[in-house]
């Protein structure tokens, strides 16, 4: 009877933590479906400096992932992390409102991904925490599913406002923290934290010691050549405004971004427990490949702008969800938090120089020789991951 209480709190976590994802995500993807078009239109900006600010603001923010992955495990509790990282984001995200240049569009983003970046790594532990090794698939899946459905209604709602009732963009960023705030009250009210052992004399130098060696080493390195090429959202928006869709309709290509992403979550990590993460890991790679080979070799158009939009959804969400369920599986119980900080840390700085490469590219050369770059990172991250396979099936 006691087996039974726990899983049925530890599966209202799950929905718990998923509903507050929805809220906050319904708040964020309202501001950030409208924000790529909104900051190259401040004075002196370019897609360059929208890969920059992007870059900048995620390389921050898988930063504050290792550090506040270490200090969970440190002081054996997550809730307040997750709390007060939340609270940053949606506090901070309606003030693009009165932003007015590029360096405030850096400041305040940076401060969004910040809280994003203390929250990730304690929530994705308290998940684990939460739930057996043999149900992560689909426990990760149903939080990416909740937290992407908020991701659709977001930018649907956006434009709704800005097309029915006339909101001005930045009307929406302020009216953003309404879904930001009931975020909050669930995570107060609802979220539990679940008891994990507190490592009083572990230290961020050992648990590196710990984990870089192995097949977590290996994976590691796989992830960060792919991450060198992985443009962001931006630019899936970016080249909807280049071929011609008018702002306010830009909204729904990112709703239908997140809608192919809610679709395959839960199917992916489903699949996931059954085939190996691994290999759906490989799936969503080649998927993303597909994306930058279709900017590549097919004229921009319409049409073109919605089916890379869908394949960059359907890559998403396959990668967002097993990559996180996949993790603990290569680490010790007690280094999950510290493990999900290196890994984000190392991903963030791959995506740094990916975003100001792209956004470099993309303004100087073109999107299609910014597609190379990124084909070419890709291909080279597939090689090396198909090995990593080939190895662990031997061994």
């Amino acid at each position: 009877m006691k087996e039974k209480l726990t899983s049925s709190n530890s599966k209202k976590n799950v929905f718990a933590l998923g509903s507050v994802s929805f809220f906050t995500d319904l708040s964020s993807e309202m501001v950030l479906s409208l924000l790529p078009t909104f900051i190259i239109s401040l004075p002196g900006s370019n897609p360059a400096i929208l890969g920059f600010i992007e870059g900048i603001a995620e390389a921050l923010s898988y930063s504050m992932r290792a550090i506040s992955g270490f200090f969970s495990d440190k002081i054996g509790k997550r809730k307040n992390l997750v709390l007060g990282g939340y609270a940053l984001s949606n506090i901070i995200k309606p003030f693009f409102g009165v932003v007015n240049n590029a360096f405030g569009a850096l400041i305040i983003r940076v401060l969004d991904r910040v809280g994003k970046g203390i929250r990730t790594s304690p929530r994705d532990a308290l998940i684990c925490d939460s739930i057996p090794e043999k149900n992560r698939g689909v426990a990760f899946g149903i939080h990416r599913t909740l937290d992407q459905a908020g991701a659709i209604v977001g930018p649907i709602l956006a434009s709704i406002l800005l097309i029915i009732f006339g909101f001005t963009a930045r009307e929406v960023f302020w009216f953003s923290i309404i879904p930001g705030l009931v975020a909050l009250v669930i995570l107060i009210f609802f979220v539990k934290d679940e008891t994990c052992k507190k490592q009083s004399e572990f230290t961020f130098l050992r648990g590196l010691k710990n984990l870089l060696k192995g097949k977590f080493l290996w994976l590691l390195a796989i992830v960060s050549i792919f991450s060198l090429g992985a443009f962001n959202f931006s630019f899936i928006l970016l080249y909807g405004s280049d071929v011609g869709i008018n702002n306010q309709y830009i909204p729904l290509l990112f709703a239908l971004v997140n809608i192919a992403h809610v679709a395959i979550a839960i199917p992916a990590g489903i699949i996931s427990d059954k085939i190996g993460r691994e290999k759906m890991l490989f799936i969503g790679y080649l998927i993303f490949l597909a994306v930058a080979l279709t900017i590549v070799i097919e004229p921009a158009s319409y049409f073109v702008a919605l089916i890379i939009s869908i394949m960059y959804g359907l890559y998403q969400g396959i990668c967002n969800t097993v990559t996180r369920a996949m993790i603990p599986k290569y680490v010790k119980p007690n280094l999950v938090g510290t493990a999900y900080g290196i890994f984000y840390l190392v991903s963030g700085f791959s995506f740094l120089l990916a975003n100001i490469i792209v956004g470099s590219l993309w303004n100087n050369l073109g999107s299609n020789l910014a597609a190379v770059y990124s084909l070419f990172l890709t291909i080279s991250s597939l090689i090396g991951f198909a090995i990593f396979i080939k190895m662990k099936k031997i061994s």
